[in-house]
Formats: C-alpha cells, structure tokens, sequence
C-alpha cells in the first residue's frame, strides 16, 4: 500500500558521485564570475520558457549529462544561432564546461548544474529540435539497471519535448546498455529509429564531437549511435 506521500518522491539518481576531486582555481571563480550568467533559471520555480532564454534561436538543443563540456561547447560553436541547454550534475564537469564556454567566446549555452530530469519538466511540448544522451553512466550490475537513465517515463519524455522532425541522439560503449535503450525508445510513441544497416549505428554521424570520455574506451564496446525522430 503506497503512502500519503509517494508522489513526492524524486526518481532515483542516475548518476554517481557530483564531485571527485577540488576544483581547480580558475575553474571554482568561473562559478562565481561565468556561471550566474549562463544558468538556467531554477526549474522548481515553474516552466521554463526556452524563447526567453535566448530571443530568436533558429533551435533548441538539450543535452543530457554533457560530461566535461566539450561537445556541448563544439555544438555551440558550430551552431552560434541555436540556443544549446546542458545539464549535468558532476560538478568538476560543470568547471570544465564553464571554461570551454568561456575561452569559446559562446554566448548561446545555458547550463543546469543538475539533474537533467527537473529541466525537462518544466519545458513546454513540443520545444525542442534536438536531445543528444551521450556515454551516461552505464550501471551495468543488473540489479543497478533501475538507476540508468532511460527509463521508460524519460523516454516518453523525451518524445513528449521534440518538435515533429526533432531528433534524439543515444551513444553508448556498453552494449547491454545499448539494447536497454533500444528497447525502451523503440517502444515509445512517436519515436522512430532511424537505422537501416548496421553501419547506422556502428558509424559516427557526421557532425559527431569525439571527447576525451570516448577516447578512453572504457566500455566492453566500441560506442553505439542510436538515432530516432519523432514522427
């Protein structure tokens, strides 16, 4: 019997720790100096109006857990006109995100030093053009499989936020992972996997951003690019 209660309980964590070690001296000011200017507003004071964010973006890009920044940052540079929204709750790679957005000059990111899931709900139907998921934290231990990501309910989520035509981006080196995804997306109205060969999600698309993170390989495989759109 569910108690009085249980619709305030928060989903469970899908990451681990938010910090490994002392930030570093230029990265620890750029909170205090970069970050309140390119914050998102706090989602626990009610919907978030991406227009708002930045008047007369062409898109809206969401990235879920951008590790160090640096795709995130590459993205914003390639696109100056689309307004590119990260999250991501590891506090060291908040650091490095500040410093590539602020040696980059970018003036269309914004940042959640957070749990990307309290972003998407208060984001309108239908707001964004792209969501990119890329290397999340695999918990690979079975019985850990219910802290990963996607889930079902982030799924529809996410189906629930992209425009018709919008685009979701899912890149994995684990393969167990991969097919996890490849479930739930698949049985998600409204999104439609876009592969026809294996090269489809064997290869890099085009306008993919190699990091350090992938450079390391530490997966059981090499990375998995999983696209859909929404139909």
């Amino acid at each position: 019997m569910s108690s009085p209660d249980d619709s305030a309980h928060r989903p469970l964590r899908s990451f681990g720790r938010i910090k490994s070690r002392a930030l570093k001296p230029r990265q620890a000011a750029l909170f205090d100096t970069l970050l309140p200017s390119v914050a998102l507003p706090d989602p626990t004071t009610g919907l978030l109006d991406p227009e708002a964010l930045m008047p007369g973006a062409s898109e809206v890009w969401l990235e879920i857990g951008f590790g160090g920044g640096e795709h995130l940052a590459a993205q914003a540079s390639r696109h100056p006109e689309a307004l590119m929204i990260g999250c991501e709750p590891f506090l060291n790679g908040v650091g490095s995100a500040l410093r590539h957005i602020e040696e980059g000059g970018l003036k269309n990111v914004r940042v959640h030093a957070g749990d990307a899931r309290d972003v998407m709900t208060v984001l309108p139907d239908a707001s964004l053009d792209r969501v990119m998921i890329l290397f999340p934290d695999p918990w690979p231990k079975a019985r850990h499989n219910k802290r990963r990501l996607v889930q079902d309910e982030t799924a529809a989520e996410i189906a629930r936020l992209l425009k018709p035509g919008g685009r979701l981006r899912f890149v994995t080196d684990w393969k167990d992972y991969a097919d996890w995804a490849l479930e739930r997306f698949e049985r998600t109205p409204g999104l439609e996997w876009q592969a026809e060969r294996a090269d489809d999600w064997r290869e890099a698309p085009a306008d993919h951003v190699v990091t350090r993170y992938e450079e390391k390989k530490l997966g059981d495989t090499p990375p998995i690019f999983l696209e859909f759109v929404r139909n």
